[in-house]
C-alpha cells in the first residue's frame, strides 16, 4: 500500500524542517560558544585551585611528589615544578582562550598520570572524575575554544588581513 501525503502536509513538513533548522542554527551560533566557554572555565578552576594549593605549602608539595605521587622518570623537584606551573599557567590560557588547544594538552597529561599512574599504585586515586576531566579537555583540544576566545578573535583578524 502506497501512502501519499497531501500537498498541505508537505508544506507543513517543510515549514517544520525549516523551524528545526533555524533552532539548530541558533544553538550552534549562541549556545555552543557559551557552553564551550563554560567548559573552559570549569576545568580551568579545577586545575588552578590545585596549583594554588601546591604553592601554599611547597614543602608539603615536594613531600607529596616524593612519597605519594612518585611520578616516574622525573626527579621529584622537577615534577613538582612542572606540575604546579602547568596547573597555574594552562588554566589562565584556557580562560582567556589563547593557545587553547595547546593549553589543554598538558592538563590531559596530568589527568592521565593521576588516573593511570597514581591510580595504579594507589586505589584511592582511581576516580572517575579524572576521566571526566580528560573528556572535557579532549573536547577543548579537538573542537577548540569556540567563538568566545582570543584564539577566535586572532584567527578572524589574520583572515581579514589575508583578504
Amino acid at each position: 500500500m502506497i501512502v501519499t501525503i497531501p500537498a498541505p502536509g508537505i508544506a507543513l513538513a517543510a515549514r517544520a524542517a525549516t523551524t528545526v533548522r533555524r533552532a539548530i542554527d541558533l544553538i550552534e551560533t549562541w549556545a555552543a560558544p557559551v557552553l564551550q566557554f563554560a567548559i573552559r572555565l570549569w576545568i580551568a578552576r579545577v586545575f588552578f585551585n590545585s596549583g594554588l594549593t601546591k604553592i601554599q605549602d611547597w614543602d608539603a608539595t615536594l613531600f607529596l611528589f616524593q612519597e605519594e605521587y612518585r611520578v616516574p622518570l622525573l626527579p621529584t623537584s622537577v615534577a613538582a615544578v612542572m606540575g604546579t606551573t602547568c596547573e597555574l599557567a594552562m588554566p589562565v590560557l584556557l580562560v582567556i582562550g589563547l593557545m587553547t588547544r595547546l593549553a589543554a594538552l598538558p592538563l590531559i597529561g596530568i589527568s592521565l598520570v593521576i588516573q593511570f599512574v597514581l591510580g595504579a599504585s594507589n586505589p584511592a586515586y582511581d576516580n572517575a572524575e579524572h576521566i571526566y576531566w580528560i573528556f572535557l579537555l579532549l573536547v577543548i583540544a579537538i573542537r577548540g575554544p569556540g567563538r568566545i576566545s582570543l584564539d577566535h578573535l586572532l584567527f578572524r583578524w589574520i583572515e581579514s588581513r589575508r583578504s
